[in-house]
Formats: C-alpha cells, sequence, structure tokens
C-alpha cells in the first residue's frame, strides 16, 4: 500500500494540478472554438440552400417536349416544388431576365445560346446548358466556356447536382 500512497502523493504535487486544470482549461476553450466554428460556417450555407431551395425558380428553356422531361427529372426528387420549375418558351427568350437559374436544353436552343446570354439580366444569373456528349461544337463550347456562372451537364444524374451547387453559387434576389 506505501507504493500505491507514493504515487498518489507523487500526483498531488502542486505542478501537476497546475497543468491538469490548464490543460481543462484550453481544451473547454477548443471545444467551444470549435462549436463556434461550426455553427457560423454551416449555418449560413444551410439557411442559404434552404432558402434557395424554397423560393427560386428554375427557368427551363427549351421544346415543350423537352421541358417535362427535364421538369420530371427535377421534381421527382421532390427537392423543388413543381411551381418552382418555370417554362420559358423559345418565342419568348426576353422573359429570362426575370430569373437567376437558367436551365438549357441544348437540342431544341441551340439557335438561341446567345440571345440567352445577351437576355439574362448579369453575370451573376446561372446558366446550365443540358446537352447530349459531343453535341456542342468546340467552337461554341469554347465560346461557353468564357461566360461566367456557365455549367455544360451531359447527364441528368449530374443535373440535379449543378442546379444546387448554381443555387448556393449564385446570389439570391428575394425571387
Amino acid at each position: 500500500m506505501d507504493i500505491i500512497q507514493l504515487i498518489i502523493n507523487f500526483f498531488n504535487h502542486p505542478v501537476f494540478i497546475i497543468v491538469g486544470g490548464l490543460t481543462v482549461v484550453f481544451a473547454a476553450i477548443g471545444i467551444i472554438y470549435r462549436i463556434a466554428c461550426i455553427t457560423l460556417g454551416v449555418t449560413p450555407l444551410v439557411f442559404r440552400i434552404g432558402k434557395a431551395i424554397w423560393r427560386r425558380k428554375v427557368a427551363i428553356i427549351a421544346s415543350a417536349e423537352s421541358y417535362a422531361s427535364l421538369k420530371d427529372c427535377i421534381t421527382d426528387t421532390d427537392i423543388f416544388k413543381k411551381d418552382n420549375v418555370i417554362h420559358i418558351s423559345l418565342d419568348n427568350i426576353d422573359k429570362v431576365k426575370e430569373f437567376t437559374i437558367l436551365l438549357v436544353d441544348w437540342e431544341t436552343s441551340s439557335h438561341h445560346i446567345d440571345h440567352i446570354f445577351i437576355a439574362r439580366k448579369n453575370h451573376a444569373t446561372a446558366v446550365i446548358i443540358f446537352a447530349k456528349a459531343g453535341s456542342i461544337p468546340h467552337e461554341k463550347m469554347g465560346e461557353i466556356a468564357n461566360k461566367s456562372n456557365t455549367v455544360v451537364v451531359n447527364f441528368k444524374g449530374r443535373l440535379l447536382n449543378d442546379i444546387l451547387n448554381s443555387l448556393i453559387t449564385t446570389s439570391f434576389n428575394g425571387q
């Protein structure tokens, strides 16, 4: 028993008490700091994406058949409300100024793409072009690549991800 009492007395030395107390204080400060960082870092992002999904509208520029297919792809996930997916016909492209997320079907809207880029209200408006692989000529792809906030996607599975990323990265103007 004397050895155990000797060990206890050794660790009851004031140096160990001070070091132990400081370690507990630093650990508590570190935990509080991490909680604050997580709260301040993640919370705005969660609120922003929630508000974006709840309020913002996705404008689809396509023929009626392509619009129905793309709308089903977007709304079947139940992430977006059906009322938040709007169709813009090819003869009414100037209406894109009202929206900040534009989904363009390349097959039916390729000859209007320059007009779509001119008609969008600013460079913060995201343009997502849905095209089959290899259907966009290299010259046009180079022009599209130089436009800000533009995404070219050729898989419907990636389409929803690109829309969500665009919602997060573009500004929210109360739409």
